[in-house]
């Protein structure tokens, strides 16, 4: 054989710099993203903040203008945020709110949110077998704080009905799907495997990605030990693989679950989004905050024609990196306007009539009807919040499963919770419903419901047994 030359043609993708940052913008809640551009703003002298009274003149100017909007000192459009934007709007049934409703702020309070209920939600629209998503709650339930699943497959089984016994291997397929969640990487069993199946959610061209999962497979134990010339010895590469495999590693999470339920009871949430009515049509737009003040410092950037070839260097690529940050923050709020607009338009009823009227919605539907990824939905609704007229709503309590009913539709999890409650509050309390006749009463009208799912929807909505519910008096 001899050494030749041979071109090929062929199509793949790469994770950029830009696009990873673009990805972690949108994933990031609205306080995080502040901290985030706070410390951006701090170590790049290339961004400022536009000062308020301007952005405030400039909203009473244009209420319905799109992010995107000109920068102060004649900036491109590319170079400053926008978040006064609204949807066009849709009509709203009468009688339900307006804008002469006040909002408590008391309903800015969220309630924490976890990350058993965090990952739950994700797993209940998942499309899994009822089987499987009972050994999934399992699973979940044996997550620790951190994201780390630390009881063995043993202690798992046991503690599943005797119905829903099973192996290893049934675990670990099941296992498999949960670490696909958000976060990823949660529910993994050491060090190593959570930052391999990070590493495996990225493109398979990603830099540096081969040598990282041989690293986490192989050598996560040793890593300290070794240090970047050991490591690379003990991969047989050279040293500057070797250092794009460890940057690699750095940027990945060691631990994924902290990040979630990092609320308080009692702190305040900041509503990334808010969905109102005008004058009989549902409106969607994006809450401002100090990000959207967020602009390219312009006597840095006129001082790179008149600064030394060294120092104009430096200030192009902070330049760069400015620009890019203003990009993929709008690119983020342009995001979640297309996905809140699609919630808003798919639960009018909701917004309208309460949880009785949720429909049933998953990811896949939301990614279907946006032309995104399912994935990059789950992004945008994890940890972002709603400003509505029925207080403010995580973004997930807009979606829910499905159950069949008689007339060939579908029946949302949270409408039955909310029959079955409606239920409780009418009975007899000297003869009060049990699980089997509350089956048959939403069979009756039409929604075939198991007594095991009736008596799980109960205790979810910490109603007690029926011989709790007695009473004589």
């Amino acid at each position: 054989m001899k050494p030749r030359l041979q071109t090929s043609l062929g199509q793949h993708l790469v994770l950029t710099p830009q696009l990873r940052q673009a990805l972690h913008l949108l994933q990031l809640s609205s306080l995080e993203l502040e901290a985030e551009i706070a410390a951006a703003v701090e170590s790049n002298p290339l961004l400022d903040w536009q000062p308020e009274d301007e952005v405030a003149v400039r909203a009473a100017g244009d209420d319905a203008a799109v992010p995107g909007a000109e920068a102060r000192d004649g900036a491109p459009a590319e170079e400053a945020v926008r978040w006064d934007g609204l949807d066009d709007g849709w009509p709203a049934a009468a009688g339900f709110g307006g804008d002469e409703d006040g909002l408590d702020p008391a309903e800015r309070i969220a309630e924490t949110e976890s990350l058993r209920g965090h990952l739950a939600w994700q797993l209940h629209l998942a499309p899994l077998s009822p089987r499987d998503r009972r050994i999934g709650e399992a699973i979940i339930d044996a997550i620790d704080d951190d994201g780390y699943l630390r009881a063995s497959f043993q202690d798992i089984a046991a503690a599943l009905p005797a119905e829903d016994r099973c192996g290893d291997d049934e675990l670990l397929a099941v296992l498999r799907q949960v670490q696909r969640f958000d976060p990823v990487g949660v529910g993994a069993r050491d060090l190593g495997e959570c930052l391999a199946v990070q590493l495996q959610a990225l493109p398979e061209d990603t830099p540096g990605r081969a040598l990282a999962l041989r690293i986490a497979c192989e050598l996560i134990a040793a890593l300290p030990r070794l240090g970047a010339a050991g490591l690379a010895e003990a991969l047989g590469c050279g040293d500057r693989e070797a250092e794009t495999a460890l940057r690699l590693l750095r940027s990945l999470d060691p631990r994924p679950g902290a990040r979630i339920g990092g609320i308080d009871h009692d702190a305040y949430v900041a509503p990334d989004c808010a969905i109102e009515r005008r004058e009989g049509v549902w409106k969607v737009s994006l809450v401002g905050g100090p990000h959207s003040r967020l602009t390219i410092h312009r006597g840095y950037e006129r001082m790179i024609r008149h600064a030394s070839e060294a120092d104009a260097g430096y200030l192009r690529g902070r330049l760069q990196e400015a620009r890019w940050l203003l990009r993929n923050v709008q690119a983020r709020g342009e995001t979640l306007l297309k996905v809140v607009r699609c919630l808003a338009r798919q639960q009018s009823g909701f917004l309208e009539f309460g949880p009785q009227a949720l429909r049933p919605l998953t990811l896949r539907e939301v990614a279907a009807e946006i032309g995104m990824h399912e994935s990059t939905v789950s992004r945008a609704v994890a940890r972002k919040y709603a400003l509505t007229p029925r207080g403010t709503l995580p973004l997930r309590a807009f979606f829910a499963s499905g159950i069949g009913t008689e007339t060939g539709g579908q029946a949302s999890s949270t409408a039955i919770q909310q029959m079955i409650r409606a239920l409780v509050e009418a009975e007899n309390p000297r003869r009060p419903l049990s699980d089997a006749r509350l089956a048959d009463a939403l069979k009756a009208a039409g929604v075939p419901v198991a007594r095991r799912t009736v008596a799980k929807y109960r205790e979810a909505l910490n109603i007690p047994s029926s011989q709790e519910r007695v009473r004589l008096d």
